[in-house]
């Protein structure tokens, strides 16, 4: 009898638009049993990619670049209808960064990333030469959120390539299509094949996947919850891990603050995104003196925002949330407030049909510290304003929390604000400004606590995709060292001399210690 093969169902994971509710679309979940052939083409495209020299490795960024160019009101509809962020505010925030990264990283990867001479250190070391070389990392792994999509992820692609590394890619399950837009910008660089791998899948399953395929390192940028469990994994392997974590970020307004553009940059800062940056103001402290008008301010500019399904004529300022479970977790943070106190000052005016994941950005007061409205992340666009009398208690206030990714000061005086920045915890402190420097290519992004464990972007996220290797040798070409065998009492007695030579108790000391280590050394050494 014949035998009649059935085909195996696949998986797939769908996108919706979290505006409107529509199916934008689906792809489907990556074979399990497909991922280790993944890490074995992405180790044998790596090794032929880190013999480019970073000038070639500059070539196949440049075509990103021209990609994400000629694309980019296209990968901005892709974003705006996966993530419900508006038009305008993808392409600000998410398409332009990119390019911008492609061209930063681009020219400035091979002087980062360059082999470092360094001479001896003490006499003692007087014939050693080394060499820091930055060597790739091999496979990195990303995963990246749902809040940007596309600016998160890509960065740290454009990163991992220029230092030399292969990289396998998990994006979020909320945002699938902005994986495959992902995956064609990289299709224009024309890399070797096999060198990037894009992973469809539930989060978990992912990186457990990759922690058992041996990756090198893995970026993650989520929530503090999940870093902590991506943290545990990895110590079973000591596979080394960068994680970008939550923020609570702080806003102090001085009394000599320009009012009017401090309520500008926290209407921007605080709803942007719906609110769901994690750079974003989710706190306001303001001096005691302005803080009636800076309030008034804010409720004229919170209600003369628009939110509604986001369109390419920019007829709302706002659109939606991302997921549901986030728009009802901020709707209960901001219930529980109001129960305790709280009072909502001002909201944004619904346009447009509402049958989405929306949440209208609102203005709290009368709050204080024992609300988690004040003290947890609250990821959506909701801006609480707190009063203060001196600089110490708007201190105290900004410092009292577990996360320290970003945080403002609200002055006039650059100085005065700058030695303030001084005590603020924070991985950025911005004056006068907030939430861009995420988007600055040059500049380190991450923070201290909970907001997560090593950096990206700038040099420093360069240095975090490769490991430092030490190439060391002597020029003097001696047949051994001082502390070599044979052990003897001339050696014994130019050790200690050594020691005077490092921490000589004077000039003289100093001098008298070379002059007895020094022929004790030559003897050794040559005969």
């Amino acid at each position: 009898m014949e035998m009649v093969k059935q085909d195996i169902p696949t998986l797939e994971l769908t996108a919706t638009n979290p505006a409107n509710g529509q199916t934008l679309g689906s792809l489907p979940y990556t074979p399990s049993h497909q991922i280790p052939e993944m890490f074995s083409q992405a180790r044998k495209a790596q090794a032929l990619w880190a013999e480019k020299s970073f000038a070639e490795r500059r070539q196949h960024m440049k075509k990103m670049g021209n990609y994400i160019r000629d694309n980019a009101d296209e990968l901005a509809r892709i974003v705006s209808e996966s993530n419900g962020k508006t038009r305008m505010d993808a392409l600000a925030t998410e398409v332009l960064p990119c390019l911008m990264a492609c061209d930063w990283y681009g020219k400035n990867a091979a002087s980062v990333l360059k082999p470092e001479y360094r001479g001896p250190s003490s006499l003692l070391w007087i014939g050693k030469r080394s060499e820091i070389r930055h060597d790739p990392l091999g496979v990195v792994g990303i995963v990246s959120p749902w809040n940007y999509p596309l600016s998160i992820p890509f960065g740290e692609v454009v990163m991992g390539l220029m230092a030399g590394n292969a990289i396998i890619l998990k994006v979020a399950a909320a945002t699938p299509l902005v994986g495959k837009a992902i995956e064609d910008i990289v299709a224009a660089a024309e890399l070797p094949d096999g060198l990037f791998h894009h992973i469809v899948g539930s989060g978990g399953q992912v990186s457990s996947a990759m922690f058992e395929n041996g990756i090198d390192k893995l970026f993650f940028t989520g929530s503090v919850p999940t870093g902590k469990q991506i943290m545990a994994q990895a110590a079973t392997t000591l596979t080394p891990v960068s994680l970008e974590l939550g923020g609570k970020d702080p806003m102090i307004v001085l009394e000599d603050a320009d009012l009017e553009r401090a309520a500008n940059g926290a209407a921007w800062a605080g709803y942007q995104n719906a609110g769901q940056s994690c750079g974003g103001v989710e706190r306001v402290y303001v001096h005691e003196s302005v803080y009636h008008r800076f309030v008034e301010l804010m409720a004229e500019k919170t209600k003369a925002l628009r939110h509604g399904v986001p369109d390419d004529k920019c007829s709302v300022d706002i659109g939606s949330m991302t997921t549901a479970k986030q728009r009802q977790f901020v709707e209960g943070q901001l219930a529980d407030a109001v129960r305790d106190g709280a009072k909502i000052v001002a909201q944004s005016q619904a346009i447009s049909d509402q049958d989405g994941e929306f949440h209208p950005a609102t203005l709290v007061t009368d709050v204080h510290h024992d609300m988690a409205l004040l003290r947890e992340e609250t990821f959506g666009p909701v801006i609480p304003v707190m009063s203060f009398k001196t600089e110490d208690e708007a201190v105290a206030l900004a410092n009292d929390c577990t996360m320290a990714l970003t945080a403002s000061i609200w002055t006039r005086n650059t100085k005065r604000g700058k030695k303030l920045a001084d005590r603020i915890n924070g991985g950025v402190v911005a004056i006068n400004d907030h939430l861009y420097t995420h988007g600055m290519s040059d500049l380190p992004w991450g923070g201290p606590g909970e907001s997560g464990i090593g950096r990206t972007h700038g040099p420093e996220g360069l240095l975090e995709m490769t490991h430092s290797k030490v190439v060391n040798w002597d020029w003097l070409k001696a047949k051994r060292n001082l502390w070599w065998y044979p052990q003897d009492e001339a050696s014994n007695n130019a050790i200690h001399n050594a020691l005077h030579l490092v921490a000589p108790r004077s000039p003289v000391d100093f001098v008298r210690a070379s002059l007895r280590v020094m022929p004790a050394m030559i003897r050794k050494m040559y005969f």
